[in-house]
C-alpha cells in the first residue's frame, strides 16, 4: 500500500426509516482539519483524472453507485515512488428494507498530498464522491495540478471500457 494513504470503514446505523452513516468526525484519527465539503461524479466509460494537490489532503466517500479509485505515488524519495493502487468504494444502499453495502462495505479513502488520484464508474452506469479536503478551494490559485488521464508518465492502464477521461 503506498505510504500514508489511510482507510476508514463507515458504520450504517440503521432503522425502519432507513439509516444514517458519518462519514468523518473531528474526533476520527484519520481527522486533519476541515477545509469544505463537496460532490464530484463520474459516468461509466470516463475517467476523471489524474490530479493531486501540493497541500491539501482529500477524503473520499462514495454515495452513490460504485468508484474505481486509482491512485499513484509521486513524492521523491518516497519508498513507495511510483507504485499503484485501486481501491473500489461502494455507496450504502436499501434493499428490502435492509442497509448493504455489497462486498467490504463503505469505507472513507484518505489521500495525501503529491498522490496522483483518479476514479471512475465501477461496475454501475455513474459514481458519486464525497471528498471532505483540508483547505477551500481557491479559485484564483488551486492547489490543483494536473495530468491527462492517459498519460505515459502514470504507470496505469485504465479498464477497457474507459474511452476517455480529464
Amino acid at each position: 500500500m503506498i505510504e500514508g494513504i489511510r482507510s476508514k470503514a463507515l458504520k450504517l446505523i440503521p432503522d425502519e426509516r432507513g439509516f444514517l452513516m458519518e462519514m468523518l468526525r473531528s474526533d476520527d484519527a484519520v481527522f486533519e482539519k476541515f477545509g469544505q465539503a463537496y460532490m464530484t461524479g463520474a459516468v461509466r466509460g470516463m475517467a476523471k483524472a489524474w490530479h493531486y494537490h501540493k497541500v491539501q489532503t482529500d477524503n473520499f466517500v462514495c454515495v452513490f453507485g460504485r468508484a474505481l479509485v486509482v491512485l499513484c505515488d509521486m513524492r521523491q524519495g518516497s519508498p513507495t515512488y511510483n507504485e499503484v493502487n485501486e481501491f473500489i468504494l461502494e455507496s450504502p444502499s436499501l434493499s428490502n428494507g435492509k442497509t448493504t453495502a455489497g462486498g467490504s462495505g463503505p469505507n472513507l479513502l484518505q489521500i495525501p498530498p503529491y498522490i496522483l488520484h483518479g476514479f471512475t464508474a465501477y461496475n454501475s452506469e455513474e459514481a458519486r464522491i464525497i471528498n471532505i479536503p483540508t483547505m477551500l478551494y481557491q479559485y484564483d490559485q488551486p492547489d490543483e495540478y494536473r495530468l491527462p488521464f492517459d498519460s505515459p508518465e502514470v504507470p496505469y492502464i485504465w479498464p477497457d471500457y474507459i474511452i476517455g477521461g480529464g
